[in-house]
């Protein structure tokens, strides 16, 4: 049943004015009708109330807004003036810390954006801005309510007017859990992080029908803008899960990682992982042979409290490892190499993701803990058109314009560009460790002899058997482990089985690091 605009009976006395203002705000809640919400939970789908239930403590939500209803004319506008205008708005906790929220309700005009909608969410945008506190966007609409015309879309305006004043301000999380299509999906694109559902969740700028209409492919929702697709090919999305209550559960996760605000550290919470802890198996983990690949990640869960780490962008740009997870209760955030995908090296997508989430912890306060085994920038004339110097740029330029506690660790290879890129002491690093199995140079020992023994290795009889030698001799002048601790390029070479304990050292003693950029209104930084 759709809710008509009526005025309700005139009541008598104060008891009567309360019983109608439970009835109202019982009609609010409840929604347009019992058939509109089978249809949602039909299609696999929570109301906009049951997944703000899920993602607040219990009880806490406090709601804004909620007998706010449009002012629109025309095309049947008038007749249907439901309450909360298809947007439900507030506050509440996750573990205790304030957090603000605005759903879109499906149901109600299919959670398209008209001018009250569009108000409302301007409203909890500014509160959460003023408050000091996270901004969580659980996304489910049609895009613009096309019967207000340019005043839905000057909604959208201030929607991310007000997403570029809080970035870097307060974390703002968008959570995809339906369809985002046109200008709507910029929103998104402009928060720090984007959890998609996979099936019920697309976004794209334009839609299928469009793109048939003006390139003549054919291709469905999902395989144009699906939680996949942005997974692991566009970048867009950070999370993809198969249901609405894992990625609540993970979107709670995340916020308890985070600072409220700038302002504000990140909570710390007490663990039973000893900080001085061994890892002998790390001798193991990670080959000294620089050719053989292995899974970093196993090494950032063996060093990490009780190896519980939140990986970001997991499925994009595999060759780095961008992560969030607790050292001694500390939250850290680890950028690290993957040499068990495309051997970890840099290239145009693995330099974008880093450097993102690097500015992102900077902004944040969390301090950035990069581990090294990297043989350089992939070669390739793709990579060269598609602008790796401008991509690989915007690393150098993210790590070089941090403030933050900086700890680098070489496990293996730092060839070139990619080492210095790589948060090298000579960009800024606050120190800088080397395991024993460290090999720095300006590029691998085999390319390097080929190029400074080129000659003589011509000249030679057995010119493998010399090119060999030469090799050799380069290794034990210039690719030695400790070549670069003798000359200061690294602060210490440690145990790798003491690898932890360094870490939580060298953590305290930045805690209360303070860096001052040069004043200016901002960096121009490479695009």
């Amino acid at each position: 049943m759709t809710v008509v605009d009526q005025t309700p009976s005139e009541p008598t006395d104060a008891r009567g004015r309360v019983a109608e203002l439970h009835s109202l705000r019982e009609q609010a809640r409840r929604g347009p009708s019992d058939r509109a919400t089978e249809t949602q939970h039909a299609k696999g789908k929570l109301t906009a109330r049951e997944r703000i239930a899920l993602l607040l403590d219990e009880g806490s939500f406090r709601e804004v807004e909620q007998l706010r209803r449009h002012r629109a004319t025309g095309f049947g506008l008038e007749n249907k003036k439901p309450y909360t205008d298809g947007v439900i708005t507030g506050w509440g906790t996750v573990e205790g810390r304030t957090v603000f929220v605005y759903a879109h309700d499906f149901r109600i005009f299919g959670g398209a954006l008209g001018e009250a909608h569009a108000t409302k969410i301007h409203k909890i945008m500014d509160m959460a801005i003023a408050a000091g506190a996270p901004l969580v966007s659980l996304n489910d609409g049609a895009g613009a309510r096309i019967q207000e015309g340019v005043s839905a879309l000057a909604g959208y305006g201030g929607i991310f007017q007000r997403n570029t004043k809080a970035s870097g301000v307060i974390p703002q999380i968008s959570v995809m859990l339906g369809p985002c299509a046109g200008g709507a999906a910029y929103s998104p694109a402009l928060t720090d992080f984007v959890f998609m559902v996979r099936e019920t969740s697309q976004m794209f700028i334009t839609g299928p029908d469009v793109v048939r209409a003006v390139t003549g492919e054919e291709i469905t929702q999902n395989g144009l803008g699906g939680a996949d697709v942005h997974a692991e090919t566009s970048g867009v999305a950070h999370f993809a899960y198969d249901d609405e209550e894992t990625c609540i559960s993970e979107v709670r996760y995340l916020i308890s990682m985070l600072p409220s605000n700038n302002r504000e550290n990140p909570p710390v919470h007490e663990t039973s992982d000893p900080a001085d802890r061994r890892s002998e198996v790390l001798l193991d983990l990670v080959p000294a042979d620089g050719n053989r690949p292995y899974d970093m990640l196993k090494v950032i869960e063996e060093l990490v409290d009780e190896g519980d780490v939140l990986e970001i962008h997991e499925r994009w740009a595999r060759n780095i490892i961008c992560a969030l997870a607790r050292m001694n209760g500390q939250v850290v955030g680890i950028v690290a190499n993957q040499p068990g995908h495309l051997a970890g090296v840099l290239d145009i997508e693995a330099s974008e993701k880093a450097a993102r989430f690097v500015q992102m912890c900077d902004a944040f306060n969390i301090p950035i803990i990069t581990l090294l085994d990297v043989p350089g920038f992939l070669p390739g004339v793709d990579q060269e058109h598609g602008g790796i110097i401008r991509h690989g740029a915007k690393l150098l330029y993210a790590y070089c314009n941090a403030t933050v506690p900086r700890i680098s660790l070489i496990l293996r290879k730092a060839y070139g560009g990619a080492y210095i890129v790589m948060d090298s002491q000579s960009i800024g690093a606050d120190i800088t460790y080397a395991w024993p199995t460290n090999e720095i140079a300006v590029m691998g020992a085999e390319g390097a002899a080929n190029v400074i023994f080129r000659k003589q290795i011509a000249d030679a009889e057995d010119s493998e058997a010399m090119r060999v030698r030469m090799v050799k001799e380069y290794k034990a002048e210039l690719m030695h482990p400790y070549y670069a601790a003798e000359r200061g390029l690294v602060d210490d070479v440690i145990d790798p089985a003491e690898t932890r304990e360094v870490l939580v050292s060298a953590l305290a003693m930045l805690r209360n690091k303070h860096a001052d950029l040069p004043s200016r209104k901002h960096g121009n930084p490479p695009q």
